[in-house]
């Protein structure tokens, strides 16, 4: 009983996660918005401090290694855009079905999972598993973001330069 109630839950939270990036991307981005996501979800470690919800260290690296492969696809679909003199994540097709694939796959794991592994524990790996997902998406992003606004400052600074230059050397 309790496992279908989580489950269906958790993809809830999926949804309402999803519906919530796809509305951010309507906003322009900064470095604030990208890496306070993980830093706000790193005080989840807390919960290794009741005793129940800790994993052993080969736990830890699986669940976190399956984060970082998940993370892949992330990266490779997230792009940032100059749009409106401001940066924005660009919208990916796929991006929306990438993250009710990994949805799916959480629920599948829950759900096989939950049988061998105390719901504590397991909800311990989901949250490394998901911290070693967004972790490297983010630092990722933070690079992607940087690489444009610099690109977009230059374009700025040029075009404000080509300004001034004109206007101080007006041609007949």
């Amino acid at each position: 009983m309790y496992a279908i109630l989580f489950t269906v839950l958790a993809v809830f939270m999926g949804l309402f996660a999803l519906f919530i990036r796809m509305k951010a991307m309507k906003k322009p981005a900064n470095t604030r918005k990208i890496i306070i996501p993980p830093i706000a979800m790193s005080t989840g470690f807390l919960m290794f401090l009741y005793d129940p919800a800790r994993i052993t260290a080969l736990q830890f690296l699986e669940a976190f290694a399956v984060g970082l492969l998940f993370s892949i696809l992330l990266i490779k679909t997230s792009k940032f855009e100059i749009r409106d003199e401001n940066i924005y994540m660009k919208r990916s097709k796929v991006f929306a079905f990438i993250l009710l694939g990994l949805l799916a796959l959480r629920v599948v794991f829950k759900l096989t999972l939950g049988h061998h592994i105390q719901v504590e524990e397991l909800a311990g790996m989901f949250f490394v598993l998901a911290f070693g997902m967004i972790l490297p998406w983010r630092v990722a992003m933070l690079v992607k973001f940087k690489r444009v606004e610099k690109e977009f400052k230059r374009t700025q600074t040029a075009n404000t330069g080509d300004w001034q230059l004109q206007s101080e050397n007006p041609t007949p």
